[in-house]
């Protein structure tokens, strides 16, 4: 519990990732609630099988594109402690996105698609804050790089599982 309060304030933006102490159990329980709260969300959408699929893609590019944003930037030493603040963050984003995606499908309300899309942004500048501190480089590159990184996770896994099913 002590090393969740220290990722907490991060979803605030209230730390800086490299000042987080890395833990790889807190990793690992990060990569488990990750995995199973968006095979939830996917499962309500789309086939359970096919939910695994992208799940397990989505997954494995994240993990891939910290791997190789840290691999070029010669700091991959840090990826156990960048990866875990990533997963942490999308994890709280998730956990509040869960509710409202119950809502969006049982409601249809316009009020939580605006809800949606504010959960969507946060989880876009909480990425954009994680590599612009961890990469050293303007907020225009971290834009950048944190659209790549939405882009190549999100639509890739949902490109990929397409042309498999």
């Amino acid at each position: 519990m002590n090393i969740f309060k220290l990722y907490l304030p991060l979803s605030w933006l209230k730390v800086n990732p490299l000042d987080i102490p890395k833990s790889i159990d807190f990793f690992k329980q990060n990569l488990w609630f990750y995995f199973i709260v968006e095979l939830f969300i996917q499962a309500n959408m789309i086939d359970p099988f096919e939910a695994f699929v992208e799940v397990v893609i989505e997954t494995s590019l994240t993990l891939a594109f910290i791997s190789l944003i840290l691999f070029l930037n010669k700091s991959i030493h840090l990826y156990i402690q960048i990866a875990t603040a990533v997963l942490f963050c999308e994890n709280v984003v998730a956990f509040i996105g869960v509710p409202v995606v119950i809502w969006l499908t049982v409601s249809d309300s316009i009020f939580s698609y605006y809800f949606f899309g504010m959960l969507i942004l946060w989880d876009f500048i909480l990425i954009t804050f994680i590599l612009k501190s961890v990469l050293s480089i303007n907020l225009a590159a971290s834009l950048t790089i944190s659209t790549f990184y939405f882009l190549m996770t999100y639509f890739g896994a949902y490109g990929v599982t397409l042309i498999l099913f």
